[in-house]
């Protein structure tokens, strides 16, 4: 609330001993509530966030910005015009056994991208609305692997974490 509803936030990086450790907590449950007016302020500059043309990305999660709350924002790119849209609580109930190979990066991961090889091609998740409503959807081919990276933010997991996993599968 220290400032406007356009207003990007400061996004935590692993390069800074604080921030990295905020990064790497679990977040908690967030009561979907649209007449809660700091809730929406929030929304509103977590958007900025992703929008800014200092960080610019296809997806944010709010750990990112120094808040340990389950909500994330993801860009739609299964969807007309490939808008941007809020999930609260957002949970994956099931990966897909195809798995997809795909380049990530990280706003809080400054300039590095890697290829990944064990993101789900197709995942089944369910999220509250910023109204209050549960819902659950199937999100396919690049947009989900938008989910699975800023759902495992909520979760304190980066995407190095994977291609960790990845290397040390490689060697036995």
């Amino acid at each position: 609330m220290s400032a406007d509803s356009i207003t990007p936030m400061r996004v935590y990086k692993i390069n800074n001993v604080k921030d990295s450790l905020l990064l790497r907590t679990k977040s908690t449950y967030i009561k979907s509530n649209p007449n809660d007016d700091i809730l929406q302020t929030f929304v509103k500059r977590l958007y900025a966030t992703v929008r800014d043309s200092i960080s610019m990305g296809v997806g944010i999660a709010a750990p990112q910005v120094g808040v340990l709350k389950n909500i994330i924002w993801v860009q739609r790119f299964d969807k007309e015009n490939f808008p941007f849209e809020v999930y609260l609580n957002p949970k994956i109930t099931k990966y897909s056994k195809k798995k997809q190979t795909c380049k990530e990066g990280c706003l809080s991961i400054p300039n590095r991208t890697d290829t990944l090889n064990n993101r789900a091609y197709a995942i089944l998740i369910e999220y509250d609305t910023m109204q209050g409503e549960h819902k659950t959807e199937m999100i396919e081919d690049f947009t989900s692997v938008i989910f699975q990276h800023e759902i495992d933010h909520l979760n304190g997991i980066l995407y190095l974490d994977h291609l960790q996993k990845e290397i040390s599968g490689a060697k036995n």
